[in-house]
């Protein structure tokens, strides 16, 4: 098809929207290995999860065999205030670079929240608001889940306590004040209002945090607190299940124009995004009908896959939930406090990381400059100010794209662009500023992480 026939942006209508999420584990030859209770060491069961988690929820995070699951239709409903989200032609990057390289990304924010997460906050909040529930905990990072998770709570009136990660609390105030005014409670991550929280500023003084300890304070709110559960916006099976969203939407519109993807990236943290993106496409991969190149794009202050080891691993700091088989930086690694972006969970998905693991796509990591320089390249020409998550992504793609322009090949690159940046200009400040470090752990740093494992 002629680049003249292909739009900007490709829409679907309402009544093209998935009506069921897809769950790529069907599909796996390998299954992730299974949650580990923490006391027993055993596979964790739906009843032990949902002293924890929502039931359904819990159901959904064991459930390695339904290949869909229907997708209520209140939170379809809901989806129809900002979904389907574009596909959008980079054609004006595309020119910049003189590529012949067709570039594309799926765009996830355009909604109050300014990113992907909602996609999984909606149903999280459902699920619990359906259970009889009072209220959620749960940790942030950079704010967006967190945003999120606020916005669906305020629409099913529930209560939300965040723990947002100390250094992200301080350098973020307006995406905390965001939170606040949808009604959710925030507190920076240590704290002294947890056991957990105190024990780790004990051992740590001074500490900016983690993913890792925001999510120990969330879980021992949420156990002690009754009417309440816990409820996580990355890593999950459940939270990869509900951000399928992305992927399906992507290939129904590429398949309305009959494109086929060669090369399919996304930015990885915990892995919602990545998981979200690639999980129809790894399924025609996983099945035989259709090869991509999948590429994870991690920042190099926090490598859990290319520098991480595939081991059980605590999910959290304080060594209180599950243990998952995954790729990882050892439960009590904090990455430096330089680290700009929200991309700073100390392990990835075990689903990701089974796939990883299995040869099945490749993972990259990038240093804090070359990220923002591609990110104020994609404003400056697409128009977009982007998250410095999904400017991890951008990296690549723009790499990628500048490979063919060397090679001559035609190549077509989609890339999830997660969210927006408005909310983190004090790191677009520093590195405007000249003051952004490219720090990258030494081996020695990350000894201590690796030492802590769990010998299973």
């Amino acid at each position: 098809m002629s680049k003249t026939n292909i739009p900007y942006k490709i829409y679907l209508n309402e009544h093209e929207m998935p009506k069921q999420w897809y769950n790529v584990r069907a599909d796996m030859k390998h299954k992730p290995a299974p949650l580990l209770n923490p006391q027993t060491l055993k596979p964790m069961t739906v009843e032990e999860l949902s002293g924890v988690f929502c039931t359904e929820l819990a159901k959904q995070e064991l459930d390695g065999t339904t290949a869909y699951i229907d997708i209520p239709e209140e939170i379809v409903k809901f989806y129809k205030m900002y979904r389907p989200s574009p596909l959008v032609r980079a054609y004006c990057l595309e020119e910049k670079l003189q590529t012949p390289a067709k570039i594309y990304y799926k765009f996830e924010g355009n909604n109050t929240s300014g990113s992907h997460k909602l996609n999984s906050a909606i149903a999280q909040a459902y699920y619990a608001k359906k259970q009889g529930l009072k209220g959620v905990t749960t940790e942030t990072g950079a704010g967006q889940w967190g945003t999120a998770l606020s916005m669906a709570c305020a629409y099913f009136d529930l209560d939300c306590k965040v723990y947002m990660v100390k250094v992200s609390y301080e350098q973020k105030p307006f995406r905390r004040e965001v939170m606040r005014t949808y009604g959710a409670s925030v507190t920076p991550s240590p704290s002294e209002t947890t056991e957990v929280g105190r024990k780790i500023l004990a051992e740590h003084p001074g500490t900016t945090g983690s993913l890792g300890c925001a999510i120990s304070e969330a879980v021992e709110a949420a156990v002690g607190t009754e009417g309440y559960r816990y409820v996580l916006g990355s890593v999950l099976n459940q939270v990869l299940l509900h951000q399928s969203v992305i992927g399906l939407e992507t290939k129904a519109a590429l398949d309305k124009y009959s494109i086929t993807p060669d090369i399919i990236i996304g930015c990885a943290g915990g892995g919602s995004n990545l998981g979200g993106l690639i999980s129809p496409f790894m399924g025609e991969k996983l099945r035989g009908e259709k090869n991509y190149h999948f590429i994870a794009v991690e920042p190099a202050s926090c490598p859990s896959f290319t520098r991480g080891k595939f081991a059980y691993d605590f999910c959290d700091t304080g060594k209180v939930c599950p243990l998952a088989k995954m790729y990882t930086l050892g439960s009590g690694f904090i990455p430096s406090a330089n680290h700009a972006g929200g991309l700073r969970y100390h392990g990835m998905s075990a689903i990701l990381s089974q796939l990883y693991d299995d040869g099945l796509m490749e993972a990259r990591a990038v240093e804090q400059n070359a990220v923002f320089e591609a990110a104020e390249q994609f404003a400056r020409i697409e128009g977009i100010l982007p998250a410095p998550e999904s400017s991890h992504a951008i990296r690549a793609a723009i790499d990628e794209a500048l490979k063919c322009k060397e090679t001559g090949e035609e190549k077509t690159i989609v890339f999830g662009l997660t969210g927006t940046g408005y909310f983190d200009m004090v790191a677009y400040e520093k590195f405007n500023n000249g003051e952004m470090s490219d720090y990258v752990p030494t081996d020695e740093d990350l000894k201590p992480g690796f030492d802590s494992l769990p010998n299973i």
